[in-house]
C-alpha cells in the first residue's frame, strides 16, 4: 500500500496547484515497479494537499469540526476528485490498471468524531482480484453529530492496510523520513512517545494532523511502514528500506 501525500503531489501554499514533476515522478515509479513485478497487488491513497485542504480550510471543516452546508461538502469533494482525476489521468498514460474509490460515497463515522472509521472493503478488495490498482483519497466523510468530517488519508491508509492484509506499508511525502529535533532521519520508531517532542505541525495548511498524525496512524499497524521523501519511492516499491521505518 502506498500514499502518495498531498505536500508530494500538488504545492500546497498555492490553491489547487499541482506538482506536475513530482506527481509524474511517483507516477513513473508505479509503472516500472508493476511492469517488471517488484509488485503485483497495489492500493494508492493519496493527500488533499493544495486541494482539498485548502477548502476544507475555508469551511472550518477538519477532522474533528464538521460542516452541513452541501457547498461545503461539494466544494471539499469537488476539489479532491478533480486531483484525483488528475492522479488517475498520469497512471493511466502510463498503462497502470487505475480507478477511483471515492471514500464519502463509502464511509462513515456513525458515533461521531470519536468514535471509528466504518469504510467497506469489499469495493477495493474486489477491484484488487480483479487486477485493478484502486486510488483513494482523503476526503469528507458522513459524521453523526457534525455533519461531514475530513477523513485523512494517512486514516485511510491504517484502515485498508489492515482490513486487506497489506505487507508493506509506504507513506512518500516531502520529507526523506520522519526528522529528529535536529533535523535528521529518525531510521526506526516504534513508540510514540520516543519522538513526540520531535513531531511538530504541517508548515502549510492542514487539517489532518501532520507528521505526528501520521506516525500515530502508522504505529496502529500490523505491518512495517515506512515514511520517506521522493527518492525513497523506487527502492521501497523494490521491497527495500527506506527513510524512517515505522513498526
Amino acid at each position: 500500500m502506498l500514499k502518495l501525500g498531498g505536500s508530494l503531489i500538488t504545492e500546497k501554499d498555492r490553491p489547487e496547484t499541482l506538482d506536475d514533476d513530482a506527481l509524474a515522478a511517483a507516477c513513473d515509479a508505479i509503472a516500472e515497479a508493476l511492469a517488471e513485478g517488484s509488485v503485483e497487488r497495489l492500493v494508492v491513497v493519496h493527500g488533499g494537499g493544495s486541494f482539498g485542504h485548502h477548502h476544507a480550510s475555508e469551511h472550518g471543516v477538519s477532522t474533528s469540526a464538521g460542516t452541513r452546508d452541501p457547498a461545503g461538502v461539494m466544494d471539499i469533494h469537488g476539489a479532491m476528485t478533480t486531483l484525483n482525476r488528475a492522479v488517475l489521468d498520469r497512471l493511466h498514460d502510463r498503462d497502470v490498471p487505475a480507478v477511483p474509490v471515492h471514500p464519502l460515497s463509502l464511509s462513515a463515522r456513525p458515533d461521531g468524531v470519536a468514535g471509528d472509521l466504518d469504510l467497506p472493503r469489499g469495493s477495493t478488495a474486489t477491484l484488487l482480484d480483479e487486477g485493478f490498482v484502486p486510488v483513494l483519497h482523503g476526503d469528507g466523510v458522513a459524521t453523526a453529530g457534525e455533519g461531514v468530517t475530513v477523513v485523512s488519508g494517512d486514516e485511510l491508509v491504517v484502515e485498508l492496510a489492515a482490513g486487506l492484509g497489506a505487507r508493506r506499508v509506504g507513506v512518500c511525502s516531502t520529507v526523506p523520513g520522519v526528522l529528529d529535533a535536529d533535523g535528521e532521519v529518525i531510521p526506526a520508531i516504534d513508540s510514540f512517545d520516543a519522538v513526540a517532542d520531535a513531531l511538530g505541525a504541517s508548515d502549510a495548511t492542514d487539517v489532518s494532523g501532520g507528521m505526528a498524525a501520521k506516525v500515530r496512524e502508522l504505529l496502529a499497524l500490523g505491518a512495517p511502514a515506512y515514511v520517506f521523501g521522493a527518492d525513497g519511492l523506487i527502492p521501497f516499491l523494490r521491497g527495500e528500506d527506506a527513510g524512517t521505518r515505522v513498526d
